[in-house]
């Protein structure tokens, strides 16, 4: 199915559904503008695009699984994060947080930064800081983090999260607000429906701690590259990924070992806090 057949398939079931685009394209966390151009070919979607449309117009799921069994004939899209500054980094956390409001499952690899997730405030503001992104856009980006984060406290969901260690030690910001940023990893780790572990650097490694990814039910994957956002939909790439994860969660420290980590890190930083 190339993009004019998809754009015309997915123009006849919003028709036929009875929808109007507006409130199709409002369902499926895009402009109208988008979804007139996916409809008329003029813009190639992602899977996601596709699947949001997909259950916006309210399909089958034997209608939504043959769909994007077609699209995932392009198995990785990129997304230059020029084009996310140029739509607003604001709106890009708004879709994020749709596609997490339909998983039931998230598996995160970070040896770079705390997961956004579980950012406090500060930490998210320092980071947008190394950015860019004008006066404005900083405070809503925050806003739309923070309402990001609503999904740690649904039980309904498993959010496992694997942080490398010197994570925890890299100066994002202030000593006393490295602090707080552990603490509140301490905090959320204690929720039922969340898992944290710190792979430790006295560990043994069977593998490399390339880059950050995402795993979402097991379906899509999301990469963080310094020039784009990489989405992985087919399966076999999707479980190579799965199996990364699962190595560093075989050799990571968890539970109470984990937190006595965080709390002796934590420690570090308030006495460098007190004597500097």
């Amino acid at each position: 199915m190339n993009r004019a057949q998809l754009g015309a398939a997915l123009r006849a079931l919003r028709q036929a559904s009875g929808k109007e685009a507006k409130a199709v394209a409002r369902s499926a966390v895009m402009s109208a503008s988008k979804l007139s151009k996916i409809e008329t070919a003029k813009v190639a979607p992602s899977v996601v695009d596709v699947e949001r449309i997909l259950t916006a117009i309210g399909v089958s799921d034997e209608v939504k699984a043959e769909y994007l069994e077609a699209v995932r004939a392009a198995a990785t899209e990129a997304t230059a994060w020029r084009l996310v500054r140029r739509m607003g980094v604001h709106k890009a956390q708004q879709q994020t947080r749709a596609l997490e409001a339909q998983m039931t499952l998230l598996r995160l690899f970070q040896p770079a930064l705390i997961p956004g997730l579980l950012q406090t405030p500060e930490y998210i503001r320092a980071i947008l800081s190394r950015h860019d992104l004008g006066e404005d856009a900083p405070t809503r980006t925050i806003s739309a983090r923070i309402e990001r984060q609503q999904a740690l406290y649904d039980s309904a969901k498993k959010l496992h999260f694997i942080i490398t260690e010197p994570v925890l030690r890299w100066r994002i910001v202030s000593a006393g607000r490295m602090a707080e940023q552990i603490d509140r990893l301490v905090s959320l780790s204690r929720l039922p429906n969340i898992d944290i572990r710190i792979v430790p650097l006295s560990a043994q490694q069977q593998d490399i701690a390339n880059h950050a990814f995402v795993i979402r039910d097991d379906r899509t994957v999301t990469v963080e590259m310094i020039h784009a956002e990489i989405v992985v939909t087919d399966p076999r790439d999707v479980a190579l990924y799965v199996h990364k994860f699962e190595g560093f969660t075989s050799i990571a420290v968890t539970g109470e070992d984990m937190r006595a980590m965080l709390t002796h890190i934590r420690d570090d930083f308030l006495r460098e806090q007190e004597t500097g």
